[in-house]
């Protein structure tokens, strides 16, 4: 199979994963799979570029599905305001802790021996710019394990190995043939011109703010399709 030079797919894998659902407030629990999120995230671990923008299309589960559980030292507090915000005059907690005085175990259910295949494709942002010049580079930059900086599988102590991928997707695992619904899975961190909420500063200059956006993910044969940002189906 003969991909388009905007399009490209990564084999990650690693012994530990975990992809933490929003909705548990204390102890992490991870979803069953990989978000597209942390995908898009290690796909700009390897090359990210403000000319282009990723957009992940299938999330191939090759490998059974496992947790386990493990206790992991964290830290009880956070941050009232970020260092930016005081050191332009604000008023709040500073963020610098002594860990030792504010560390506790947290249970986390996470996965175990995670191997997925990222198939994903790049939009040019600048009309002027050329595709197979990007596609070019993150090719030979996941050939030669080349990154910005190690990817991670949801956590950054969990790190993932990669290897560019050409030709049709490995066949997933046998306990995986079938159909399965995963529920509600965080699809992206979206970002909107308005005025109420956490407001944050874009590379534009401009106040958005940061909106989750999820969707129902469905896998059938260990693939997941994943819809566009802007798909009916996307909910906040």
């Amino acid at each position: 199979m003969q991909l388009e030079k905007n399009r490209v797919q990564l084999r990650v894998w690693g012994e530990y994963a975990c992809f933490t659902r929003p909705e548990m407030k204390v102890e992490r629990v991870s979803y069953d799979v990989m978000t597209p999120s942390a995908a898009r995230g290690i796909l700009e671990a390897i090359y990210w570029k403000p000319q282009i923008r990723w957009v992940v299309d299938r999330i191939h589960v090759l490998n059974p599905i496992r947790f386990t559980n493990i206790r992991r030292n964290e830290v009880a507090s956070k941050a009232v305001r970020p260092p930016k915000a005081l050191l332009a005059g604000g008023t709040g907690t500073v963020s610098r802790r002594a860990v030792e005085e504010d560390r506790q175990q947290r249970v986390t259910t996470l996965l175990c021996n995670v191997h997925y295949l990222i198939a994903a494709h790049f939009v040019v942002l600048d009309p002027s710019d050329s595709a197979p010049k990007h596609y070019e580079i993150f090719k030979r930059r996941a050939q030669r394990g080349q990154c910005f900086h190690r990817p991670y599988l949801g956590c950054r102590e969990f790190v993932a190995d990669f290897a560019w991928h050409e030709g049709d997707a490995p066949t997933a695992d046998t306990a995986l043939v079938g159909g399965q619904e995963l529920g509600w899975m965080l699809h992206d961190i979206d970002f909107v011109p308005d005025k109420k909420g956490p407001i944050v500063e874009s590379n534009q200059g401009r106040k958005v703010r940061a909106e989750p956006r999820f969707f129902r993910a469905s896998m059938r044969d260990g693939v997941i399709e994943v819809p566009s940002l802007g798909a009916e189906e996307i909910r906040s």
